[in-house]
């Protein structure tokens, strides 16, 4: 039996990538021992591959108030609601590694206000999910409510950011039906 398909569009070869394209995956293939399925799938379209993984970037690397950790718990919790396998799984790896906890991203998937979490966490992801699925019920009450956790207004934007733009990750990652690498199930466990 072959393995099931990474998506449903056409996956292009790493050798016929532009250079800056191929490098990138080389080097994410260098770290962690594979290539998660996320950079072949958006390959197929170099250009807007370019563009997703400066946005990743920007809001999930940098440094600041909210941990790396953090970050990925907003992608965690967004994507289960959103339904999203591959973002699910792929970041629940991610945030069991950055957090060193093997059970806090299958606690944050299922129902993040039952895990193990901080209430200034719980209220992040509670702002998180608000701008995920209702983005225009937010309000000044909302920005209030976070700064009474310690968050700052470029908190807020970067929450937001994150949730927005993991919304629009998920419905391409289910568009394409992108399947999450077998790696990541064990990663951080």
């Amino acid at each position: 039996m072959s393995a099931p398909a990474i998506s449903r569009f056409a996956v292009p070869d790493i050798a016929t990538l532009p250079t800056d394209i191929r490098s990138r995956i080389e080097a994410v293939q260098e770290k962690s021992g594979f290539v998660p399925n996320v950079f072949l799938t958006l390959a197929h379209r170099p250009d807007e591959f370019r563009a997703f993984f400066a946005y990743h970037d920007a809001l999930m690397d940098k440094p600041g108030p909210i941990t790396k950790a953090e970050r990925e718990m907003i992608v965690v919790a967004t994507s289960s609601a959103n339904q999203c396998q591959y973002c699910v799984v792929a970041h629940g790896a991610i945030l069991r590694v950055r957090a060193k906890n093997p059970l806090i991203a299958d606690q944050v998937a299922v129902n993040y206000r039952k895990a193990d979490i901080t209430a200034r966490q719980r209220a992040m992801l509670d702002f998180a999910m608000k701008v995920s699925a209702r983005a225009y019920e937010v309000d000044d009450s909302d920005i209030v409510d976070l700064k009474g956790h310690g968050f700052t207004e470029e908190d807020v934007w970067d929450i937001a950011a994150i949730a927005a733009f993991f919304g629009m990750s998920n419905r391409l990652a289910n568009v394409t039906s992108m399947r999450p690498n077998d790696e990541f199930f064990a990663m951080g466990r």
